[in-house]
């Protein structure tokens, strides 16, 4: 008799839940939340070929490799269709999510997630550090900006210095200033000094990788943005349509369909919000810095010149997405074209 499992997962401990093909309870318990002893949890009560449910979060990715490299057939639940189903429950315990995800896995009334590889988590991991960084740098600046303007003085931008050196050149005469400004104006430097170490592993990897070399031929796809998408997509055959990869990124309206009504949103924001920023950028430098003729920018300028140029942008990025699949799965460069591109 098949036999179904549930895991709910805190930092600590995991709940563990097994039921039997009719929906019976057959165990539960908890363990530490470690792969050695939920393996040896669910081997020992409910075999080596029940179908596993876990819920998507934090610590995810990395029972699931650990418990598939042990032989264990576990499938990654969309923890907004989770909750759906388990909000059914009178009592939320963590026991008791345990056997709901356990029905769901029974049911089949659920859409797995595709768990992406260590690499790929790593690139993502070095992305994410890099963007902080650089957030960090943008806010602390500004601040410094905002504190200078209070007492008449402006670093604007002067041609051929630095930022830092401009600040430095307006508080040559001014002391009192000098004690709060210099103290932000270091922490500013050695920010950009770990961007710059950040920015030279990114080159590396960009440049070492064929598929990320591929698609910068691309106009607009730099090295960060080709390694968020190259990242967040990880498999171009997990799409089996490249408009998908669009949607994937929550680069398509929502949609509101009912009787009488049906009318469209904005985008859906769904995904991966770095890459689906960077492709924005992307299109953004299209529009604004690209200077070579092409049909895409042609194409994004019509939808300017029809609807505004924000959407122009954002069906841009979204274009983007569908061409990026379309060169990785071909192994084809970018074609500059002078004819305008079909919508």
């Amino acid at each position: 008799m098949a036999q179904f499992v549930g895991l709910d997962v805190s930092q600590k401990l995991t709940s563990i839940c097994v039921v039997d093909e009719t929906g019976r309870r057959l165990w539960r318990g908890q363990c530490r939340s470690e792969p050695e002893p939920i393996g040896r949890a669910v081997r020992g009560h409910a075999g080596g070929d029940a179908s596993i449910g876990i819920e998507t979060g934090p610590m995810t990715p990395w029972l699931v490799h650990e418990l598939r490299n042990r032989g264990l057939n576990v499938v990654c639940l969309d923890a907004r269709h989770a909750s759906a189903a388990l909000k059914m429950q009178m009592n939320k315990t963590d026991q008791n999510d345990a056997e709901g995800l356990a029905q769901i896995m029974r049911t089949g009334w659920y859409r797995s997630v595709h768990v992406k590889s260590i690499d790929a988590h790593r690139t993502r991991a070095l992305l994410g550090a890099r963007a902080q960084l650089v957030g960090m740098t943008t806010r602390l600046s500004n601040h410094i900006r905002g504190v200078l303007k209070t007492f008449g003085m402006l670093p604007g931008a002067m041609r051929g210095l630095p930022f830092d050196r401009r600040v430095e050149a307006l508080l040559v005469d001014r002391a009192d200033l000098a004690a709060i400004v210099r103290p932000m104006l270091t922490a500013w430097r050695q920010l950009r000094e770990q961007i710059a170490v950040f920015d030279k592993a990114v080159r590396a990897l960009a440049k070492s990788d064929p598929t990320c070399r591929l698609l910068m031929s691309v106009p607009g796809i730099g090295v960060v943005t080709v390694l968020a998408y190259v990242s967040t997509v990880e498999d171009p055959a997990r799409f089996t349509r490249s408009r998908s990869v669009g949607a994937h990124l929550g680069l398509t309206p929502r949609q509101y369909q009912s009787g009488e009504v049906d009318r469209s949103g904005r985008i859906s924001r769904c995904g991966d919000t770095l890459a689906r920023t960077l492709m924005y950028e992307a299109a953004v430098v299209i529009l604004s810095r690209v200077k070579k003729a092409s049909g895409l920018k042609d194409w994004a300028q019509a939808i300017a010149k029809r609807s505004g140029i924000g959407k122009a942008r954002v069906a841009l990025a979204r274009k983007l997405c569908v061409i990026l699949h379309s060169i990785w799965r071909s192994g084809e460069p970018f074609r500059w074209s002078a004819q305008p591109v079909g919508a």
